[in-house]
């Protein structure tokens, strides 16, 4: 489905006019400047620890002060660049675009290797994307290009997804599993497909989307974390958990992965069917949450107040909200859904949550994967990028700016 010029024109107004309104307590006691100078701080304090042949990190454990480093095919492996990407946004200093371009490169091979599992949007797009978005580069686009066409293959028509997780069909007889944290990856693809790839990587993630939303959610619509397909007949088979409590609990970090992908997956195509599912999706999270606005690790885990917290899909869910807000027409709703951002950046942003002293990532408390007692109340690199990422959107409508780069504005207005 092609975007709208009326719907692209609408919500270009709606978001370059949202940060001129009057800001309310929860905004006016963010001193922004501060919290992005904070970030600075920490991550010159990464910089200065970690090893030039092992530049990429993904955690910290409790009570440790350095981080643990990945290779380049580690799902993590894009969102240190990216953090370095925007920092080099926020500073204009060009020491942060050199370490960027030279950790970029290290997920160069990604592009072209078979693809093992459904992560390369979290590894490319996140740290070669927001390269190309702030230099433009030939060599960029060409790795990004090569990436969705990667990603690409794991698509099965007769499903309507992409496989996940490959090395699931034998391990847990799994014949086509897909997760709700694929959303993000379709940002990837819908790129590529209005700056010189294929148009069916656009087809790809619309029936992806399309397909995710009719048969990975509840009545309620919350989700689950696997769905699991018959690739004969392409029907569901059934809905399951990995990372969750259970295959019927709500997943924290799950649901903060659909409220993002959606609110992305409206901005991409202008289809309303997609900005009244984020909104549901993004309902019945907000219903949920404790006082603090920041989740436990599963909405339905047994030991609730005692049960660690996820930080990490606190940050996603802020940063979608922040986008969201600006599209939604209802003018109490789209207030609600910014307060209830700023609300979460405000808590993110106390010493509660600021490592500050303890290690040099931006947050605490994030948890990984709870029923493997992996990553349990760890500093966790992507909670960083979308805590550096939610300032950052903040900041551009406070200044009255587009969250999205007004050149993408003109591209989707050309798919029309």
């Amino acid at each position: 489905m092609k975007i709208n010029i009326y719907l692209t024109l609408v919500f270009t107004l709606i978001l370059s006019t949202y940060g001129c309104q009057t800001t309310n307590n929860s905004e006016a006691n963010l001193d922004i400047t501060k919290n992005l100078d904070y970030c600075v701080q920490q991550a010159n304090k990464t910089i200065a620890t970690i090893q030039s042949d092992k530049p990429i990190v993904r955690n910290i454990a409790p009570g440790e002060k350095d981080w643990k480093t990945i290779s380049y095919k580690d799902w993590t492996s894009g969102f240190w660049p990216g953090i370095l990407w925007y920092l080099y946004e926020y500073t204009g200093d060009e020491k942060w675009q050199t370490l960027a371009d030279k950790t970029s490169r290290t997920l160069f091979p990604l592009a072209t290797r078979s693809a093992t599992d459904h992560d390369l949007g979290f590894q490319v797009y996140c740290s070669i994307g927001n390269g190309y978005r702030l230099t433009n580069s030939p060599e960029y686009k060409d790795i990004i290009l090569k990436t969705a066409d990667t990603l690409a293959t794991l698509y099965n028509p007769t499903v309507g997804t992409i496989l996940s997780w490959p090395a699931m069909i034998e391990k847990m007889n799994w014949p086509h599993n897909t997760i709700v944290d694929n959303m993000i990856n379709l940002e990837m693809l819908f790129w590529a497909s209005r700056n010189g790839g294929s148009k069916d990587l656009y087809e790809i993630a619309v029936k992806h989307a399309t397909t995710t939303m009719e048969n990975h959610f509840r009545d309620d619509y919350t989700t689950y974390h696997v769905i699991v397909y018959d690739t004969i007949t392409g029907e569901k088979i059934k809905g399951v958990t990995h990372q969750g409590y259970a295959d019927e609990s709500l997943w924290a970090r799950g649901q903060a992965w659909a409220i993002y992908g959606y609110t992305m997956t409206y901005r991409e195509t202008g289809d309303a069917k997609f900005l009244d599912f984020a909104q549901k999706v993004t309902d019945v999270y907000l219903e949920r949450l404790p006082e603090d606005r920041i989740p436990h690790w599963d909405f339905d885990a047994p030991n609730i107040p005692n049960e660690p917290k996820d930080a990490s899909a606190a940050a996603i869910v802020t940063s979608a909200l922040l986008e969201l807000s600006g599209y939604v027409k209802d003018e109490k709703k789209s207030t609600y859904y910014r307060t209830q951002a700023e609300f979460m950046i405000q808590e993110l942003s106390t010493d509660n949550y600021h490592s500050n002293d303890k290690n040099p990532a931006f947050l605490l408390h994030s948890t990984g994967h709870f029923p493997r007692e992996s990553e349990i109340d760890y500093s966790i690199i992507y909670a960083d990028y979308y805590y550096l990422e939610a300032l950052l959107r903040l900041k551009k409508l406070q200044e009255g700016n587009l969250i999205i780069d007004p050149s993408l504005e003109e591209q989707l207005s050309l798919l029309n």
